[in-house]
């Protein structure tokens, strides 16, 4: 009778399936993967995601940033150019009586003094310099060179034209220069002529 029931118990053991182990997280009782063997899904995917997705918003935070500034300088730019008073030595709206209107009460008087030699040429040289800024600024092209450019002018008219604004955070070359000055530590690092060449150089 004891051999019967051993061969009867060999003989269940043969007819119960084979399973695999659980390995991963469906040890865990949670899936590895999703469906069909896709993409993982569940927490630990989620979490890559947000991961990934901060990544990315890290690499690209300056870029709304030099796009404004950019931008900004260069209609800066066209709009001294294309503006005959502006450029006149004197008269409403120009850039001497600008000057003259200022003088007494800018931080460094010397500045304006110096401006006021030709209130013409400084208008046409702040304007010029306005547009390489922006245009640099926007290809990522000697970016720090262009963000430098873009903090000393902001910083000149911070001296002089509005230094008498009170208080303070209404005036809004102030703003300008401290907005230049992330650009200025990092330059362009993503879409910009600066990255393709330094690709190029690397490549060479």
């Amino acid at each position: 009778m004891t051999g019967q029931a051993d061969r009867q118990n060999d003989t269940a053991d043969d007819r119960e399936p084979l399973r695999a182990p659980a390995t991963g997280s469906d040890a865990a009782g949670g899936p590895a993967s999703g469906p069909a063997g896709g993409p993982p899904s569940g927490p630990a995917a989620r979490r890559g995601a947000i991961a990934r997705w901060k990544a990315t918003a890290s690499r690209y935070a300056l870029l709304p940033l030099r796009i404004f500034l950019g931008v900004t300088f260069v209609y800066a730019g066209l709009d001294k150019l294309t503006d005959t008073s502006f450029l006149a030595d004197t008269g409403t709206g120009s850039i001497g009586e600008t000057m003259r209107g200022v003088r007494d009460s800018s931080a460094v008087p010397a500045l304006v003094d110096l401006a006021l030699h030709s209130p013409s040429g400084f208008g046409y040289a702040l304007a010029l310099g306005e547009l390489a800024v922006g245009i640099g600024t926007l290809l990522g092209l000697f970016a720090r060179v262009a963000a430098l450019g873009g903090a000393l002018i902001s910083l000149s008219l911070w001296l002089t034209v509005s230094w008498q604004v009170s208080p303070y955070y209404l005036g809004n070359d102030l703003a300008y220069l401290m907005a230049w000055l992330p650009l200025l530590l990092a330059g362009a690092p993503v879409l910009s002529l600066d990255r393709l060449l330094a690709a190029r150089r690397r490549m060479r």
